[in-house]
């Protein structure tokens, strides 16, 4: 693997005078004062622009933190508490899971893209000895087998892989033969698989009338009310000032057409669950980024209490964003285990993982950019054209919408209905597709503006967190030595390109943690919410062990089970920023309680004593002191708790003008890339990059370098690799493996060099923010303008196959001799 270095932000600024102290709240009267204290909060970008704040913070919620240099733990590099447990092989993932009695099903699936099922024969599968139950879906009016009632009996059939029903039997191998013993007798209907033709008045239609569908934790779905025409779901649109007006009054234009593949999630771990179903309890190990949502899902499907359904995720192997509900395949192994009066395991294979449980959209964008001789952009035009297959959520428009000033803007998203699996949110919904363009013709235009990509950036966007990342990433990558367009002589050619991300700062108030002291000093969290490999568990022992002053390995976290406090589905990159202030709240109550206990055994008020170290101690006196496990044994009862949930934050964001998206309401960041085109054989190879980005106060920066590699390595791969292909006259993908779906590895991985900014917004009693997004969203940009910087030749596609890029070189050599 290639060396990852890792840099902090600019050195940071002499800390002022009046850094707030935790402890100094601002006077107010007695009858405010038992609602209410006004801090000083800390706000700006450590090294650039540090200033304080007041803002007014609930009489039950912590003071502020100071910035992470004055702390002990929160913000220095902790390793995961859960990693050697991952890499030895003792964490239990959903597939480890072994009940007694436990039996294997298979899904049966669709080998049709678009049909009407005519009759369904389960009974040569009923008769394999080592079958224990078959459950078929069939729509809801037919559940109960009144086939008096009108309309179908099962539902139609919209893609290859639409799952059909289950089997479950003593093996895996039993259960994947008495699948193939069930007979579907089908009608098969015409498909279209394409945008282009789907978009045609005569094509086959997927819906016969108009659909709506819900987003996923993460993102995903499309909006309510929208129009919908044959296969046509749209205009989405967004609008501000004059479009007209505003290219009308510009000097320069660029207007092109940019591509995006459908790109499905793959994660190691496949979707699966075991089901236990029993008279007065369901319990679900499921593969899930949402305990409680798969809770809901599954309570109301089977129409039992929420109490009754218990769902444990203890470790999970990736989601991206497809991994928030039960899914068919969670409803069917309920089923079955109900019907077998057993607990029921399936997994889905990799092919199944393909084709029905989430992709992101492919796009088909429209982008036409106006602006003065200067750069300032004048009029942003973005209409796109995506599809999520069967499902919705193709828009792509975020960053078009959010990452730069310009008065006049208007933006289209259009799902275009296929039949293919449906899409699902998947790590910043929609905006690597909308970065891609947008960033492609911001480059553009400073070609014909002659002017540096970095100058029009900083023309025309208002971070003060980007303004300083732009600087950093310029410098570590070299981008004054950056060569003019194809200048690289020889075959192979090297090039520098930027791209910037942009995300939200989404907060989920339905966040709670339990905090627990034992009189043997035993420390514990608990909530239900998910790793998914963001470090949550970590960054949640950090947050309690500065409040009582111990170390994280002192601190217990038990996550991932809906007998836990709620916590909010890990997606969308909202766990940080939403959990970790509930963390801290209970833990300061906790505290609270802890010291009130404690101070009469050291002869002090509580409030004249410090926890630090792993020591009580009076701060006047350090010689008066007890270590935390001889604190805890005087403790009056066995055990201390509290709960924290996430407030509100302390001051509203609103998403206009300087505000739009950034600084005080969303993250971002600056991506630098470094390639090397082969002009012969079309290969692109990315030999480095610089990630410059900013998430609030950083709470682990070990953990958020993690999150950051990762989403440059997907991004990579989704830039040059990653393409869901389905054949034209079958419907069937026909890469549906690791194989030939090709994903970025070890050796595709460049030279990663990661900085972090570190910035407050004095929000929440933590001030943390998201970083999972971000990454993902500018690499595929970054790294077309930089093999546009390597060859001459602009690639308005992805992936950037050696095919893509032969033949833009192609075309260009046929345009120079026209």
């Amino acid at each position: 693997m290639p060396e990852t270095k890792t840099t902090s932000a600019p050195a940071a600024a002499p800390v002022p005078e009046k850094q707030p102290v935790p402890q100094a709240a601002l006077p107010k009267d007695e009858k405010t004062e038992k609602k209410s204290a006004e801090y000083r909060f800390p706000v700006g970008i450590v090294g650039v622009d540090m200033k304080e704040v007041e803002r007014e913070v609930s009489a039950n919620e912590p003071p502020p933190l100071p910035i992470n240099e004055k702390l002990k733990v929160i913000g220095k590099p902790t390793p995961r508490l859960d990693g050697r447990a991952k890499v030895t092989g003792a964490a239990k993932y959903t597939a480890d899971i072994k009940l007694s009695g436990m039996l294997f099903a298979r899904m049966i699936t669709s080998p049709h893209a678009h049909a009407k099922i005519k009759s369904i024969d389960t009974s040569a599968a009923e008769k394999h000895p080592r079958v224990k139950a078959i459950h078929i879906l069939r729509n809801d009016h037919s559940e109960a087998q009144e086939q008096k009632e009108a309309g179908p009996a099962f539902a139609k059939i919209r893609y290859v892989g639409q799952p059909l029903g289950a089997v479950a039997a003593l093996t895996q191998h039993d259960a994947d033969e008495a699948a193939r013993l069930v007979k579907i007798e089908y009608e098969v209907l015409p498909f279209v698989t394409g945008i282009e033709q789907s978009r045609k008045e005569d094509a086959p239609l997927i819906f016969e009338a108009p659909v709506e569908a819900k987003g996923s934790a993460g993102g995903g779905g499309g909006p309510a009310g929208v129009a919908q025409k044959g296969n046509v779901r749209g205009p989405a649109q967004q609008k501000r000032g004059d479009i007209d007006k505003g290219f009308s009054s510009s000097d320069v234009m660029i207007e092109a057409d940019y591509r995006t593949q459908v790109q499905t999630h793959s994660p190691l771990e496949t979707h699966g669950v075991v089901a236990d179903w029993k008279p007065d309890q369901l319990t679900v190990y499921a593969s899930t980024q949402g305990t409680d949502s798969v809770r809901d899902e599954l309570a109301g499907v089977f129409k039992v209490k929420k109490s009754q359904v218990r769902v444990i995720t203890e470790y999970m192997g990736g989601g991206f964003g497809a991994k928030f509900g039960a899914g068919n395949h969670g409803v069917l192994a309920t089923h079955l285990s109900r019907k077998a009066n057993a607990p029921v395991r399936l997994m889905l294979d990799r092919r199944e993982q393909h084709l029905c449980v989430g992709n992101r959209p492919s796009s088909q964008q429209h982008m036409k950019v106006g602006a003065k001789k200067d750069g300032t952009l004048t009029a942003l035009s973005l209409v796109n054209y995506g599809t999520a297959g069967v499902g919705t959520g193709a828009g792509a428009t975020g960053p078009t919408q959010n990452l730069y000033t310009c008065e006049n803007l208007l933006t289209e998203d259009y799902d275009v209905f296929t039949n293919a699996g449906p899409a699902a949110a998947f790590r910043a919904p929609g905006h690597p597709q909308g970065a891609f363009s947008l960033e492609s013709a911001m480059d553009e235009l400073a070609e014909k503006l002659d002017i540096d990509p970095l100058a029009l950036r900083e023309k025309n966007d208002e971070s003060s967190a980007r303004r300083a990342e732009r600087k950093i990433g310029a410098e570590k990558i070299g981008w004054s030595a950056r060569k003019p367009a194809g200048s690289t002589p020889g075959p192979v050619k090297r090039g520098m390109g930027v791209a910037q991300s942009i995300w939200y700062r989404f907060t989920n108030q339905d966040s709670h943690c339990q905090v627990r002291i034992t009189r043997d000093g035993s420390v514990e969290l608990l909530s239900s919410v998910q790793d998914i490999g963001g470090g949550i568990r970590t960054a949640l022992a950090q947050v309690v062990a500065e409040e009582l002053g111990l170390k994280p390995t002192d601190i217990t976290i038990k996550i991932g089970d809906t007998n836990y406090p709620h916590g909010p589905a890990s997606g969308g990159s909202v766990t940080t920023n939403s959990l970790t202030p509930a963390a801290r709240n209970a833990a300061y109550a906790v505290r609270q309680q802890f010291l009130e206990q404690v101070a009469p055994q050291l002869h002090a008020k509580s409030e004249e004593l410090s926890m630090s170290d792993g020591k009580i101690s009076v701060t006047a006196d350090g010689s008066r002191a007890l270590t935390f496990k001889q604190a805890a044994s005087k403790l009056k009862t066995d055990q201390i708790s509290a709960q924290g949930d996430r407030k509100e934050d302390y001051v509203k964001t609103a998403r206009k003008g300087k505000d739009r998206g950034h600084d005080s309401g969303g993250v971002g960041g600056v991506q630098f890339a470094q390639v090397a085109v082969d002009t012969e054989t079309g290969q692109v190879r990315v030999e480095r990059i610089v990630a410059v980005h900013d998430c609030g106060r950083p709470i682990n920066p070990l953990a958020l370098e993690s999150q950051i590699n990762g989403g440059i390595i997907q991004g990579i791969s989704y830039a040059l690799y990653e393409d869901r292909i389905l054949d034209r006259q079958t419907g069937v993908m026909v890469n549906p493996n690791l194989d030939q779906y090709k994903i970025a590895g070890s050796m595709e991985t460049p030279e990663i060099e990661i900085h972090l900014i570190e910035q407050y917004w004095g929000k929440s009693s933590t001030d943390a923010g998201p970083i999972g997004e971000p990454a993902t969203v500018a690499t595929a940009a970054a790294v077309a303008n930089a093999v546009y910087n390597a060859i001459g030749v602009r690639v308005r596609e992805i992936p950037m196959t050696p095919a893509v890029v032969l033949k833009a070189l192609a075309e260009q050599r046929k345009l120079a001799k026209a």
